[in-house]
């Protein structure tokens, strides 16, 4: 039976969970398997080299250390401002998603992960930072 190499485009159902507690945070069970080409670089490099070597209709679970998939949660990309920096049309909320404009034109996603009377607080990091990440693979195809 055909194992999966480098440069082989396959496609995959998937189910991602946190480690430390088993939280889903996402799946393709119940939609369409996502497909990508290993090596590419496109995902998380672990995920992309737990395929190799696999048959289709094969499942495998793998855990991938925060460090190898979105690396630890930095301090550094925590912005407190004051609640009279917003704007008057935006009402923050607790897991409200915003973008920031940078001085060179670039954007920045952030959510706002605490409040007070006074002041916001906005987290830079991917929401799955610091996270040790736990994945159950099935092959489905070969392209």
């Amino acid at each position: 039976m055909r194992q999966v190499a480098e440069g082989d485009t396959v496609r995959v159902h998937y189910t991602g969970r946190l480690k430390e507690d088993g939280t889903q945070f996402d799946t393709s069970q119940g939609g369409q398997p996502l497909q990508f080409t290993v090596g590419e670089g496109r995902l998380i490099k672990g995920f992309e080299e737990a395929v190799l070597g696999m048959s289709v209709g094969e499942r495998r679970t793998i855990v991938i250390p925060s460090e190898e998939a979105y690396g630890p949660h930095r301090e550094e990309l925590v912005l407190r401002l004051k609640r009279e920096q917003f704007p008057p049309s935006i009402s923050p909320e607790v897991g409200m998603p915003l973008q920031l404009r940078q001085p060179d034109g670039g954007v920045i996603d952030v959510l706002i992960t605490d409040m007070d009377a006074e002041t916001v607080t906005l987290d830079a990091n991917h929401p799955l930072a610091g996270k040790d990440l736990e994945f159950e693979i099935e092959l489905v195809e070969i392209l």
